[in-house]
């Protein structure tokens, strides 16, 4: 007959043993069907789309704030049913769509992405999660203009957002860096509210598309300057002047500014993916239509993948055809 020690041994045996039943019921019950990272159109869109069909889903997003580079946006006019939309506005749609639906969401930055025994480890600062598949939506981010001056005077009159801050520079003269149409868009929005606007652009030419390109042309209070680029950002406490350089005459001069946007491009934000998939020369993750990159049970949508078109609608039909492929890939494994 056991004494009381033993049944105390015995009791313990049974309660690890209901533990470590437990911890892998719990695993399995945390596993989710798939992550989905990145919470822009793109993001949003597979965020829907997973929870209609019934997926085990959870949206991570670093920024408090969902929406991506459409909250950037002035406005929105080729998006249907919502002419002239601020894209701010549609971002905030996009998420209280989600939001409606139940969708869960966790705000936290992901640091890396590793595969094991046929599923992944999302690690983030603050937790690891576990998932069958991985719908990557991290978009992309502004390119910098690399000239001295622009990080000692960010935020002090350095912008790479003209709808973010283009109100503190009302009344005030403004430059625009670029040649897009992003620039040409930002031109545009700041000429309703600077005294002046100059768009420095690179080239004899822009190549924003042409009716961005006639209004821009048609404002009294944009300037271009061609053939021009920014050498530095200059001024004491705050932006107060830019050296400009004639890339034809090589000529120098400054320009006074109270604030200049750097509207020179994107970069796909694919580190994550570095040792995953693969990746064009750009940095750009190849995929096709259906989000499937090289690696299996990893699926990408919207400006990170490499593509012709990168638009709101694109990357929100990205959401919607990787959430598509991560159907049919669950499937295979349950097979």
């Amino acid at each position: 007959m056991a004494d009381g020690s033993d049944w105390n041994w015995m009791q313990m045996g049974k309660q690890n043993k209901e533990a470590e039943v437990f911890c892998v019921t719990e695993r399995r019950d945390n596993m989710y069907d798939v992550v989905i990272i990145g919470s822009g159109p793109a993001g949003l869109s597979a965020s829907i789309y997973a929870n209609r069909a019934g997926l085990k889903a959870v949206t991570i997003e670093k920024s408090a704030m969902s929406g991506g580079q459409v909250l950037n946006t002035y406005e929105v006019d080729n998006y249907p049913g919502f002419p002239g939309i601020n894209g701010f506005e549609l971002g905030m749609k996009f998420r209280e769509h989600a939001d409606k639906l139940s969708c869960e969401f966790k705000v936290a930055e992901v640091l890396s992405i590793q595969e094991e025994d046929g599923h992944f480890l999302i690690q983030t600062e603050k937790e690891k999660l576990q998932a069958r598949t991985v719908i990557v939506a991290t978009g992309a981010y502004h390119a910098k203009l690399n000239v001295p001056g622009e990080e000692k005077f960010a935020g002090k009159g350095v912008s790479y957002c003209a709808t973010c801050d283009g109100a503190f520079f009302r009344g005030k003269v403004t430059a625009v860096v670029g040649g897009g149409n992003v620039a040409a868009e930002d031109a545009a929005f700041l000429a309703r509210g600077c005294e002046k606007v100059y768009l420095i652009h690179r080239r004899n030419e822009l190549r924003a598309a042409q009716t961005l390109q006639q209004e821009v042309k048609e404002l009294p209070n944009v300037e271009i300057l061609w053939d021009t680029v920014v050498e530095a950002v200059e001024g004491n406490m705050v932006t107060e002047s830019l050296l400009i350089k004639n890339v034809k005459t090589g000529e120098e001069k400054h320009l006074p500014v109270n604030g200049v946007f750097a509207a020179v491009g994107i970069h796909p934000d694919s580190e994550l993916l570095q040792e995953l998939a693969e990746r064009d020369e750009q940095g750009y993750v190849i995929a096709g239509e259906d989000g499937r990159t090289s690696r299996p049970g990893i699926f990408v949508a919207g400006d990170i993948r490499k593509k012709k078109m990168r638009q709101i609608i694109t990357a929100a039909a990205d959401g919607a055809n990787a959430v598509n492929s991560v159907e049919e890939y669950l499937r295979t494994l349950k097979a």
